[in-house]
Formats: C-alpha cells, structure tokens, sequence
C-alpha cells in the first residue's frame, strides 16, 4: 500500500496565480482611488472652489487616522488575531464606505444639502489639535472638502489594512515557491492603478461635455465594489486551502511595546525609518500634484477632435497596458531572442504612447508613463540585489535621481513652457527617470530592514517604519498645498477680487518652491545614504552584500564551468 501525499490548492500553480491576482488587483483598484482626484485638481478649484490649501489638507487626510489615532497598528493587531480572510474582507467594506462618503461629498446633492450646512458651521476649530497644527480642518475650508475628507480618512484606515493583508496572503499561497517574483508582480499592478486614474479621471470628469467631478470618483467607488468582491472570491479560496491543511492560518508575532527599545536603539534601523519618510514623501505628495505642475509649466493648445475623442483614451490605455506587460515579461524570458523581442515591443509601444500624449494635450496622459518604466526595471533591480547587493550604494543612486528630476521640473522644465514639443519631451523624460528611481529605492530599501533588526521583531520594526512613513504621506501633502497659496498671493488675491477666473487661477500657479522643497527631501535623503554605507562598513550589517548566498558546491560547479571554457 503505498502513501499518496494529497495536493492542496497552494500546490496548484493555476489556483495560487488565481489567489495573488484577486489580491492584486484589489490593490490595483485601492491604489486608482487613491489619486483619483490627482489629475482633476484644477476642476476641483474651478467647480467646488478648493483652493491649493484645501486641496493639500483633504489630500493628507488620508493617512491622519493611521498616524494620529494609531491604526495602522490596531490594523495589524486586528490581522493577527482574525486572519487574512476576516481582514480582507473589513478593509473591503472600509475602504467602500470611506469612498462612498468621499463621492458624496462631491455631488451636487451635497450643495446645499443639511451635511452641507453642519460642515460649514463646524469643525472649524477642534481642541488640542489645532494648537499642536494638525487638526485635518480649519476654519473657511469648504464644507465638501471636508466631508470628502472624513471619508479619505475612512478609505487610508481601509486601503492601510488591505496593504499589510495582502501581503500576508502572499506570504501564505507562495512561501516556498515564486514568492519574489509573486510580490514584484502584486506591485507591479498596484502601480498600474496610479497610471489607470491619470488616464481615465480626467476621461469620466468631461464625460459628454458636462463636468462632473463626482462622477471620476464613481468611477473609483465601482472599482472598489469590484475589489470586495475579488476579496469575497479570495475568502472561499483562502478558508477551502485552510480545510485541505487542516491547520490554522499562519500569524506573524503581534506588535509588542516592549519591542520599541530594541528596534528604537539601533541606528541602523533609524536611517533606514527616515529614509523611507524622506523618500516617499518625496513621491507620493508630488503625485496628487503632479498633473497641475505639468499644467501650470507646459503649453497646451486645442487638441484636434479625434485625439480628444474617449475613444482614443481607451487606446492609449491599451497601448499602455502592452508597454507594461512586454517590459515585465522580457524580465522572465528564458530565450534571448523571445527577452529582446519583448523589450523592442514595450518601446516601441512606449514611443507610441508618448506620441498620442503629445496629440492628446494632456497632462494626465504625459504623468502616466511615471509607473511604466518602474513596472519594466523593478525585476532587474530586485535580482542585483538578490545577487550582487550594493543595496546601500542603490539608495544613494535612486536619492541622486531623486533630486535632479525635482530641480528639472522646478527651474527647467518652466523654461520650456513656451515650446509645447521641447517641454513635453523634457517632461516625459523627467518623469520616466523619476519612475526609476521609484523601483531603485523600494527595491534597496525594504530588503536591508531584515539585516538591521534581529528576526524575532522584524514585523514591529516593519510596522514602526510604515507608521513614521504615514507621518510624511499626511504632512507633505498639506504642506505643499500651504506653500503653493503663500508662494503664489497674486493668484489668492486675484481669485478675491474676482479678477482672475477659477479656470485661470487652476493653472497659473508656480510651483517652484514646493519642488525645491521635495528636492531638498532627496537631499536630506542622499545625506542618510552616504551615512547608512558608512555605518554598514563600519558595523557589518551586510547592506552591501548580495540576500542570496551562493552554496559552496554551486561556488565550486561555477568555478569548474569558468575554468573548463578558459580550456
């Protein structure tokens, strides 16, 4: 008689492929209503009257309960003690209710409406908050940004626990098998959803001639209907693997306050923690202002009616949907004829994308390329680093990166808005190489945690950092609306006097300071950098050295291949 070992559906690769694209392209849906009302910042002035201020403060409102009230850490405790189903599933239904909310704020229904008149009379001062400056209201916001707010607030407690969820789920479909390659293309797609709203909010706002901005925000709160749904798949699949198992599911060590001294003590993980802030403070802020910078510095004439029409907008998407996916393939072809035939698709796909870009005249179009070269290097970028290391120097590499795209956009891109060809073409490539560096940090930038802090209190380290890094993803935001109204009073003072239309006013800020302001991030960024490889050499973390270790047998199989083809 002989034993047969039963397969469970983790086994399959069919079934655990089926499991990460639910859970990815929940995230793909998360991630487009996350700046969903990024590329529409100008119809937001002109039909709802949020000025720059408004708009940066409704924007950081997204990560004030993860920050001020600490839920990012009842999240994880909440994974821990309930499972990767339970979990999934309440940040589905959070992330819907805070985005539903946020539509509403937005519709004409609202105007006028009783809510309309309570956030008009209210929470224009709350205790305690307003003296240490961060309450998420202050007094003349308008009523609709501040609803909207309250569920941006709702959505980042829901889009925060989906984010942890996720990737415990992946752990458990892929541990022992793709788990790299399953986490990169998890990522890969999220950073599509960035893309896919810049393309098609703009799209649903203008919709038949009519601008709405609520409807762009439908858009998103369909999407996110669909992504519940692909978690309720993923419950079924999830619970159906556990009964074939028979085990409980997998949890992580919770966090523990007395972790904090450990993890608090070492240097190593403090520059590491303000690197991440540094960094994506620098990325994710400028990303919900990005499309008005490039409005404000680039000439746009009247597109003719063909490159205007949806019709083209949703071949351009398509254009851009086989850029991503010929540059992420190219990454895992075993023959080299099949890897460069990929790469020559995906460019000329690219150069095809950026044409229309240019026809279209539109911002929203000329930003979305920011994701595609990401999604296309960020394979390669986790394999060198997998294999030659060097992960320290690629922090310094993706700083450098940083700061030279930042100072383009604020001194010379503006030298070009005369020239609608030479400043879209400064703008793409600015952008594509901004997108670079996106993959050259978080790839350097996650793997080195591990080697700072002991394994034991990996996952309180892990929850530290993205704490401190939704301190930066609720300031910058803020800030950069701030520095935009006091750097720019003709603007303010033209909008008071009536001198200068919302229309005109959205688009005729100078952005110069706020950019200068991120570029210096990066080079706070850059500091920390030369400083984490100075400790590294100095105390051994191993930053520099390569995660996979090669064993001695396959050193010495290498070593007698190398000298047999010397022969």
């Amino acid at each position: 008689m002989t034993n047969k070992t039963i397969q469970t559906l983790n086994d399959k690769a069919w079934a655990r492929w089926t499991a990460l694209g639910l859970l990815a392209f929940a995230m793909f849906c998360s991630y487009i209503f996350m700046d969903i009302l990024s590329p529409i910042k100008d119809l937001l002035q002109s039909t709802r009257g949020w000025d720059s201020t408004a708009f940066g403060t409704m924007q950081g409102s997204e990560t004030f309960l993860n920050v001020f009230i600490f839920f990012l850490i009842f999240a994880g405790i909440i994974l821990d003690k309930m499972g990767v189903r339970f979990t999934a599933l309440l940040s589905g239904v959070v992330m819907l209710i805070g985005a539903t909310i946020n539509w509403y704020a937005l519709t004409d229904a609202f105007i006028g409406s009783g809510l309309d008149v309570w956030f008009t009379n209210h929470l224009n001062y709350i205790p305690v908050f307003d003296e240490l400056g961060i309450s998420p209201f202050y007094e003349g916001m308008p009523a609709s940004a501040k609803f909207s707010a309250v569920g941006f607030m709702i959505f980042g407690c829901g889009v925060e626990m989906a984010g942890i969820t996720v990737s415990r789920g992946i752990v458990k479909w892929f541990k022992g098998r793709e788990m790299a390659l399953a986490m990169g293309s998890e990522m890969a797609l999220a950073r599509l959803g960035v893309a896919t709203c810049m393309i098609f909010s703009p799209m649903f706002a203008e919709l038949g001639g009519e601008i709405s901005v609520a409807r762009s925000v439908a858009f998103g709160v369909v999407l996110l209907m669909i992504a519940l749904i692909m978690f309720v798949v993923y419950f079924f699949m999830d619970k159906k693997l556990d009964e074939q198992t028979h085990a409980e599911e997998e949890k992580d060590e919770p966090f523990q306050i007395k972790d904090l001294g450990k993890i608090l003590t070492s240097s190593g993980f403090w520059i590491v923690a303000l690197l991440c802030v540094l960094y994506y403070s620098a990325i994710f802020p400028f990303q919900k202002y990005a499309v008005n910078m490039l409005q404000c510095n680039l000439t746009f004439v009247e597109p003719d009616s063909f490159w205007a029409s949806d019709t083209v907008t949703v071949l351009q998407y398509v254009i851009m949907i086989v850029v991503a996916l010929a540059a992420f393939a190219s990454n895992f072809s075993k023959k080299s004829v099949m890897k460069y035939g990929l790469m020559l698709v995906a460019i000329a796909a690219l150069a095809v994308y950026c044409y229309m870009g240019y026809k279209r005249q539109s911002a929203s179009a000329i930003f979305a390329v920011f994701p595609l070269l990401a999604v296309g290097i960020t394979p390669i970028l986790g394999k060198y680093v997998d294999y030659k290391g060097k992960a320290a120097s690629m922090l310094v590499i993706g700083s450098l990166l940083l700061i030279a795209c930042h100072l383009t956009f604020a001194f010379i891109l503006p030298m070009f808005k005369g020239s609608p060809v030479g400043g879209v073409c400064i703008a793409y490539l600015t952008i594509l190489v901004l997108g670079a560096s996106f993959s050259l940090v978080p790839a350097s930038l996650w793997p080195s945690v591990p080697k700072l802090v002991d394994a034991k209190i990996i996952g309180s380290a892990y929850a530290l950092i993205f704490w401190i890094q939704n301190i930066g993803l609720w300031l910058f935001p803020l800030l950069i609306g701030k520095v935009l109204d006091n750097t720019n009073p003709q603007i303010v003072q033209g909008l008071a006097d009536g001198t200068l239309s919302p229309e005109q006013a959205a688009v005729s800020y100078n952005y110069t300071v706020p950019l200068v302001m991120l570029a210096c991030l990066g080079v706070a960024a850059l500091a920390l950098g030369i400083v984490l490889k100075a400790i590294d050499k100095k105390k051994h973390y191993g930053l520099e050295e390569p995660n996979v270790k090669p064993v001695a047998a396959e050193i010495e199989t290498d070593e007698a291949e190398i000298e047999g083809n010397l022969l």
